[in-house]
């Protein structure tokens, strides 16, 4: 197939870039702007586009059999100065379904958006958080596309492990460094609660997946494991060789502060994805304790 991945370039969409290659589709990335020199997708076509502007048009999507949808925004990336309900509107409640609708009008078959398991597993928090508000919104406008000739799916993953070079790999490295024991300033515990984690390689196959096996108008959760956050954080520091035992204590940690804490701290926010997802989009559920080896590799190889 001739996909196209918006958000090509960041760590998500380059991962699946990566997988769906290496199957024998022709991909091509786009973004706001080309990949890093150093990025493994930089060899890749590209198309660059900002779907919040929007600037994409349907000439430019008419060409590819499917689109992966894999730069949603979130927290991370809105500014203190954003004004919060034209960012949520720009990056998920409209920016998204609107997207969706462009690649209908240009005939692309199918459509694959990467969201998030939140407003899956917990509706009842987007009447209070506008992040998960406007997650669900994204999700439910452009599942409300798919018809007999727009094949249009979500899927909805927890926590990912995973890195590319550049700026991914960056957003891990203080953790790493803690990790290995270089930063003394950093207490060694975790927070009470947990939640499922999924390694970047789980969701690429998923990706493809949904673009081959995906139902229209299908949500899909899917995840690899539960964790406790005291486990997450024990994998960093055994995979560092940090040598430590990491207890739990009920407050906030600089590396899981609560605002990142959706549920609440002390809460666990864990499942199981449907054997009949997983089956229906053909992915392994790989082990998580692989992913945080692989995560620490690139990011000490980054640095």
């Amino acid at each position: 197939m001739k996909i196209l991945i918006i958000g090509g370039t960041g760590m998500i969409g380059a991962h699946a870039a990566l997988h769906l290659r290496d199957h024998g589709d022709d991909v091509t990335v786009a973004g706001r702007g080309p990949a890093p020199d150093d990025s493994p997708v930089a060899d890749f076509p590209h198309l660059t586009g900002d779907y919040t502007a929007p600037t994409f048009t349907p000439e430019q999507l008419a060409p590819f059999d499917g689109i992966v949808f894999a730069a949603g925004q979130d927290v991370r990336h809105k500014n203190p100065d954003d004004d919060t309900t034209a960012f949520w509107e720009n990056t998920q409640r409209a920016g998204v379904p609107r997207m969706a609708a462009l690649a209908k009008q240009a005939g692309v078959s199918r459509f694959v958006q990467v969201g998030s398991y939140y407003h899956h597993l917990r509706p009842d928090l987007a009447a209070s958080n506008p992040y998960i508000a406007a997650r669900k919104a994204a999700d439910d406008g452009a599942r409300a596309l798919a018809d007999a000739s727009f094949n249009v799916c979500t899927l909805n993953p927890p926590s990912i492990i995973g890195a590319i070079t550049g700026a991914s790999a960056r957003r891990y490295r203080r953790m790493v460094s803690w990790a290995a024991g270089n930063e003394p300033g950093i207490p060694d515990f975790a927070p009470p609660g947990g939640t499922n984690y999924m390694s970047a390689d789980s969701l690429a196959q998923a990706i493809r997946g949904a673009l081959l096996h995906g139902e229209p108008g299908a949500a899909y959760l899917i995840g690899d494991q539960n964790m406790s956050y005291r486990q997450f954080f024990q994998l960093l520091v055994d995979a560092a060789g940090g040598k430590r035992v990491i207890g739990e204590r009920d407050e906030q940690h600089p590396l899981q502060p609560d605002p990142s804490i959706i549920q609440g701290r002390g809460n666990t926010l864990a499942y199981e994805p449907a054997p009949e997802d997983v089956r229906r989009l053909r992915f392994t559920r790989n082990d998580c304790a692989r992913a945080v080896e692989n995560l620490i590799d690139i990011v000490t190889a980054a640095h």
